[in-house]
């Protein structure tokens, strides 16, 4: 059980070499490139409770940060949002600077790289298990603090606790299910050894 409860791995894992600065470069920009398409992919799959979907972007974001590590991981994002200045790979029903600066959910887009950043940093020694979810809990937390001020602004929600209903607490069984995937998966991948 005490294995269980660590936070760092006792191995290592062939999918640690993707995360290394020193990977091979067309490596790192294949993983950077993948997981930017994965994200446009995945806010293609979108259920609209409110302002803010639910999409399966979240999933690539949250896998990008654990497999590419903090700075491919929102490089990857970056170029995702870079995308959607040209193309219509946002959740949303256009694209475009207007939509990226604009929309009500445009703080969650915009939130995207530093989240995956952060599960990035905080997974270079949080490698198992559970120091995989928290990694992937402390990204969500930066998403939605972000999303939630985003939204209450450009909504112009009457009260913080209505940008926090419609923003967040809608959302904390679906992330909560997408962390659970993503941290299964990681961990899983880490059982191939190096």
């Amino acid at each position: 059980m005490y294995a269980s409860l660590r936070l760092t791995a006792t191995r290592a894992s062939a999918v640690d070499a993707l995360r290394e600065e020193n990977a091979a470069v067309v490596a790192q920009v294949l993983g950077v490139v993948g997981f930017a398409l994965l994200t446009a992919l995945g806010a293609q799959v979108k259920v609209f409770l409110w302002e803010v979907p639910v999409t399966l972007q979240t999933l690539a974001m949250y896998g990008s940060g654990l497999y590419l590590g903090w700075r491919n991981g929102m490089l990857s994002q970056l170029l995702y949002l870079a995308l959607g200045l040209l193309l219509p790979v946002y959740a949303g029903d256009t694209f475009g600077p207007a939509y990226l600066f604009a929309a009500p959910s445009a703080g969650y887009l915009l939130a995207l790289p530093l989240a995956a950043a952060v599960v990035g940093l905080l997974s270079r020694n949080w490698k198992s298990p559970l120091g995989g979810v928290l990694c992937l809990l402390a990204g969500s937390a930066v998403l939605f603090t972000i999303g939630v001020t985003w939204l209450h602004y450009a909504a112009g929600h009457a009260t913080w606790f209505e940008s926090i209903d419609k923003g967040w607490l809608r959302f904390v069984t679906f992330d909560l299910l997408k962390i659970g995937l993503v941290a299964v998966l990681y961990a899983g991948s880490r059982r191939i050894r190096s």
